[in-house]
């Protein structure tokens, strides 16, 4: 997938049993593909030019088979893909899955797509950091797989852990539209996001405190899914073949450990402490102490942390302690 702005075409009319899509999102109609032996099932995309300004890296099909194994889908699961590119996903996906929405945001890669495509894939025009996800979630337990661009990654990790977290909080939370409330159904939730990333962003979501890799990425992952390296994939494994490896990850989303009420905080003061991860957290922490009428030291001493650590050294019970002295009146 690669993130160009775009003229929002009209609404989708939504269709039964599948997702509608979104105001601003048009939906690529598509005829049934023909059923046939495996290979007439995956036929090869007719070849493309990567456009490499916009994160174009298309997956090889040896490789595909071995990522949607990793992925381990089932006949009754409801996915989401982002970036669906040619199809190498996609069409392995589509058979496994009941129901397959992809979102791609290259309108020429989505016409070349769109003949490839059995019934039960809805092909969605639109760029993900701008879609709403909630008419996506109305048919309850969702899964989400992609091959995520890299200059876009992270925003698109914050994206998924924003929708979890506000689904924790009940669909009617700002910023998460879910649909009319009168729709019966399991409620809707992410279960889990399995990404190709590049390596060093994969390296930073599972990465240990005290690290290089640690920091705002970590933490805001770690308190709100599981993550599992599945695979590392080589730069063959894509076509164009990028300059470093890339790795497929898995994130098993949980209720969040952040205290509901404490998001914001928590939010604020890890990003302000990390953009001075190399000093001391009396140091580095002061910004956002000082912005809430606290002292940094007398906070750091309520919630029983060395004031000369670093914040690259914060475990999350470190961090869970400080917003909650930042969260009661002092």
């Amino acid at each position: 997938m690669t993130r160009l702005r775009h003229t929002p075409a009209p609404a989708g009319q939504a269709r039964e049993r599948h997702t509608p899509a979104p105001a601003g999102q048009a939906r690529e109609r598509h005829k049934p593909a023909s059923a046939g032996p495996a290979s007439e099932r995956h036929p090869p995309a007719p070849a493309r030019q990567a456009r490499r300004r916009f994160g174009q890296y298309f997956l090889a099909p040896a490789w595909a088979d071995k990522v949607v194994t990793a992925i381990a889908p089932s006949r009754d699961d409801y996915f989401l893909e982002i970036g669906p590119g040619t199809g190498a996903l996609t069409t392995r996906l589509a058979s496994r899955v009941r129901h397959l929405t992809a979102i791609e945001i290259d309108r020429e890669l989505a016409a070349g797509l769109r003949p490839q495509l059995p019934a039960n894939v809805d092909l969605v025009i639109g760029d993900i950091l701008d879609a709403d996800l909630g008419p996506y979630l109305r048919v309850g337990p969702l899964r989400v797989a992609g091959n995520l661009p890299y200059n876009i990654s992270s925003p698109i990790l914050f994206k998924l852990l924003a929708t979890a977290r506000a689904l924790d909080a009940g669909p009617e939370k700002p910023g998460l539209r879910a649909g009319r409330a009168d729709l019966i159904g399991p409620p809707p939730s992410l279960i889990d996001a399995t990404l190709m990333l590049q390596l060093e962003v994969a390296d930073r979501l599972a990465a240990s405190p005290g690290t290089k890799d640690y920091g705002v990425l970590t933490i805001f992952t770690s308190a709100q899914a599981d993550v599992q390296r599945l695979l590392t994939l080589p730069p063959g494994a894509f076509r164009p073949a990028p300059k470093v490896q890339s790795a497929v990850v898995r994130l098993t989303f949980k209720p969040s450990v952040i205290p509901t009420g404490s998001e914001a905080v928590f939010e604020r003061m890890v990003r302000t402490m990390f953009m001075q991860r190399r000093k001391t957290l009396l140091n580095a922490l002061r910004p956002y102490a000082e912005s809430v009428g606290r002292d940094s030291k007398a906070t750091l001493s309520a919630a029983g942390i060395d004031s000369i650590r670093r914040p690259e050294t914060l475990t999350q019970e470190d961090l869970l302690r400080l917003v909650s002295v930042f969260s009661h009146e002092p």
